[in-house]
């Protein structure tokens, strides 16, 4: 099955196990093996296996903050509230306390997702039962709508790095598959919107590469600008998307690009993007510096349906600029191979 810009859901299972590699292991395999006939019925199949998961370890706990009227004093005490209580004849002390909760953000996003998805009609009976099992223990955590979600307070450290993966999976659903309609319910979207795919389709083709080439050392990359002194005031960072390097000096430089329409139109003649080819060369003239021509550019753009796709090479100034497309409505075996593809053109010799 695939969703309006012709990429397979099986495809996008796949991207997200390169993006969050927690999901190779053994306990996701009937996943892997599962064919989905829409993106709610797979986050919804990911996010049971992955709670129940969590569940066998416990759910996380944090400290929260506590005020209460108590008989013993706990933490620290709150004069006004006792002294309010003195007047009203209550043999109280209100103390101010920290207690460890399961009620914390990451549960509550957690429970919220799962809610959300168990009220969509396109999940299978099978996901929805996996997510009302744990839903039972998810009582004493507080639901939380989800324009209210503070994605920033998100804090991942060694207790809790097992929610990195499930949490991102929460926002892709929340904020990719969530709109808001004039009356203020909510309803799902029918699919990721661009913004939610370009960064998935990045993330893929950096841990691709990291994942099958470590000897190209896949990063993004900040690209100094080549200056004719150090004054660099104000003069914006340049971060690639992703930088694969060989041990013998040769780069390449590229630039994931997911849109809906990949060339733009002026005056009904069709051309590249203007500032999609100005960032590329950008980055590869500032980065070759000593004008060794070893260092090449790619934009890499998903496929579309459209009838023209804006595959080309060009030489500039003695560096390699390609434009290409890769072809995400195929067997991901294929998507492999066009990724393989890349490499031997660049790096050939050096692998």
């Amino acid at each position: 099955m695939t969703n309006d810009k012709g990429i397979l859901i099986k495809n996008i299972y796949y991207m997200l196990t390169y993006a969050f590699q927690i999901l190779r292991q053994s306990n996701y395999d009937d996943i892997a093996a599962e064919d989905f006939d829409n993106i709610h019925d797979m986050f919804a199949a990911i996010l049971g296996k992955g709670v129940a998961q969590q569940l066998k370890h416990g759910l996380y706990r944090e400290y929260v903050n506590n005020s209460d009227n108590l008989s013993t004093l706990r933490g620290k005490l709150n004069i006004q509230g006792t002294v309010k209580n003195k007047l009203q004849h209550k043999q109280k002390l209100y103390c101010d306390y920290d207690e460890l909760s399961e009620n914390n953000l990451l549960n509550q996003v957690l429970k919220t997702t799962m809610l959300l998805l168990l009220k969509h009609g396109k999940v299978k009976l099978k996901n929805k039962t996996a997510l009302k099992k744990s839903m039972l223990f998810f009582e004493s955590v507080d639901y939380i709508e989800p324009d209210l979600i503070r994605w920033d307070r998100i804090r991942y450290q060694r207790n809790n790095q097992s929610y990195r993966m499930l949490l991102n999976i929460c926002r892709l659903v929340i904020d990719g598959l969530l709109l808001s309609t004039e009356q203020g319910t909510i309803k799902m979207a029918t699919f990721l919107d661009d913004q939610r795919m370009s960064h998935l389709y990045e993330k893929f083709i950096l841990e691709y590469f990291r994942f099958h080439h470590p000897e190209l050392r896949a990063n993004p990359d900040q690209v100094q600008w080549n200056l004719d002194d150090d004054n660099d005031l104000w003069l914006p960072n340049m971060i690639t998307d992703i930088t694969l390097k060989s041990k013998d000096g040769r780069v390449l430089i590229i630039d994931a690009k997911y849109y809906g329409q990949q060339m733009q139109a002026n005056f009904d003649v069709q051309s590249y993007r203007n500032a999609n080819l100005y960032q590329i060369f950008t980055y590869v003239k500032n980065w070759d510096k000593d004008q060794t021509g070893n260092v090449s550019g790619m934009l890499l753009y998903a496929k579309t349906g459209e009838e023209f796709q804006p595959v080309n090479q060009f030489s500039m100034g003695g560096n390699k600029i390609a434009v290409g497309t890769l072809d995400l409505n195929l067997p991901f075996a294929e998507i492999s191979a066009q990724l393989e593809q890349i490499v031997e053109d660049y790096f050939e010799e050096a692998v």
